[in-house]
């Protein structure tokens, strides 16, 4: 039977549930706070620049080819990829590493760091594969959270020591060099967790890494977005933006509806792809499952420092993706979870997409986004901004053996307080909830309310975890969930 579906927030999440929910036949509507849909996933466009404001990685392609195929339509019908070579590369104090576009380069490369580690290296990713197998096609897919039973099958339970020993346990087993040892242990930031934290499992994200490659649609993150509005609407969901939600509104422990700009909705189910903890801040409190001290004891994936820079020349020795780690790796992962505060010399990351996509900036021009993995709810001041702004600028400056200084347009910047204005995102974090041990599948906040019938969840705080992939997995189980479910 059809359903009256309200989706508070237009993310990656949202709309995939959306366009899952729309197929199945129900009526869809999204209310977006924001005058854009993405969520976290915006764009700056200013003189001739193009910034995509959160997600600039294109990882794990075939969870987005899977997406558009599941409504018989192909990622090219709505934006087109390319394969970057190098895919990115790395700054230490007295080397650079430089990942290529395909095993062969990168074991290449490992070999003239380390001897032997080439062979290790494939032996290493080779192991990553079958765990990505089983994550993504055993599990991942088929884990709403419910039951840890959903974890338990046959690949799973051969594999059951690296639920318990962590990445960092695993990459130093089998490399000595401090290196490739970051090399390796950085993709759990993309966790949300410190490397000792995340289960060694999740060394799926180095396959995800080398052996999927990185990828950049054409003109920008935002495409992906931009195709799964445009897929959305076509299935019939209507999008609201400017649509602030105020309140879901329960009678009876079920949901009647939500206010948006003071105006009542009536809804047969609501379901939010906004941040977990805010969603539940619309609910009386006595309707909430999770209380502020649950919330404050997660370990919450960091926030950002974020700037979007105009760049008047073409910079030289740099590439689409680059990470800076000419810095205790270490040090900066304390002063971001265990001594929150702001780090002391920090990594940082640089993207300049105009580097192969000359949409992005004008003629002769780059545009420049730098992330600094922060603590959540720090201090967050323009004096501080600017103070590592300018920290950052000549670390950059110099390990790139170019002036830039003089060639900036103009600047911008998106921080701690900016999270939380932007995306009522909990402590201003940028990633969602980490991937720890403790903080997996059935352990993460669940999809389905236990105190509100038909009130559902989605998004990087719920299963099955942080990252753009994840989210549209998660858009996809919830609308499953919500199938499953009688109403």
């Amino acid at each position: 039977m059809s359903k009256n579906i309200q989706i508070i927030g237009s993310g990656f999440s949202s709309l995939s549930a959306a366009c899952y929910l729309a197929k199945a036949g129900h009526q869809v509507s999204i209310y977006e706070k924001n005058s854009c849909v993405g969520g976290r996933a915006r764009q700056l466009n200013k003189d001739g620049f193009t910034f995509d404001i959160g997600p600039s990685w294109y990882w794990m392609p075939d969870i987005f080819d899977r997406f558009f195929s599941d409504f018989g339509k192909k990622t090219s019908d709505y934006y087109q990829i390319d394969k970057l070579d190098p895919a990115y590369k790395i700054f230490f104090d007295d080397d650079i590493i430089t990942i290529g576009d395909c095993m062969d380069k990168i074991c290449n490369e490992f070999e003239r760091i380390e001897k032997g580690s080439g062979l290790k290296l494939n032996k290493f990713i080779k192991k990553a594969q079958d765990n990505y197998d089983i994550a993504v096609n055993k599990i991942l897919y088929n884990a709403p959270g419910i039951s840890p039973l959903e974890l338990v099958t046959k690949d799973t339970v051969l594999r059951l020591d690296q639920f318990f020993k962590n990445i960092s346990q695993e990459v130093r087993k089998n490399f000595s060099n401090p290196k490739l040892i970051s090399t390796l242990e950085f993709p759990s930031l993309f966790l949300g967790a410190k490397p000792s934290k995340t289960p060694s499992f999740f060394s799926f994200m180095n396959f995800a890494d080398f052996g999927l490659g990185t990828w950049h649609p054409k003109g920008g993150m935002y495409q992906v977005i931009k195709g799964m509005e445009s897929l959305a609407i076509e299935l019939g969901v209507l999008i609201n933006l400017n649509h602030p939600v105020e309140k879901i509104v329960v009678e009876n422990n079920s949901i009647t509806g939500l206010i948006s700009n003071n105006i009542f909705i009536e809804s047969d189910i609501v379901l939010s792809g906004a941040d977990y903890h805010h969603s539940e801040t619309l609910l009386d409190l006595k309707f909430r499952q999770y209380t502020e001290a649950y919330w404050d004891k997660k370990t919450f994936a960091p926030s950002s420092l974020l700037f979007y820079i105009g760049i008047d020349k073409k910079l030289e020795n740099i590439e689409h993706h680059n990470l800076f780690f000419d810095a205790d790796f270490e040090k900066h992962a304390v002063e971001i979870y265990d001594d929150p505060k702001w780090p002391t010399h920090p990594l940082f990351y640089v993207n300049v997409p105009s580097k192969t996509d000359p949409s992005m900036a004008p003629d002769g021009c780059d545009a420049v986004f730098i992330l600094m993995p922060i603590a959540t709810n720090i201090e967050d001041t323009p004096e501080l901004r600017n103070t590592y702004l300018k920290k950052i600028i000549q670390r950059f400056e110099q390990k790139t053996q170019q002036s830039i200084q003089n060639n900036i347009i103009f600047k911008d910047s998106f921080c701690v307080d900016d999270f939380k204005s932007e995306y009522n995102s909990y402590k201003g974090n940028a990633y969602g909830m980490a991937m720890t041990l403790l903080q997996t599948a059935f352990l993460r906040p669940k999809l389905k309310s236990n105190k509100v019938k038909n009130l559902y969840f989605t998004g990087q705080l719920t299963v099955p975890g942080p990252g753009v992939p994840p989210s549209l997995i998660s858009g996809k189980i919830v609308a499953e969930l919500i199938q499953k479910t009688r109403v």
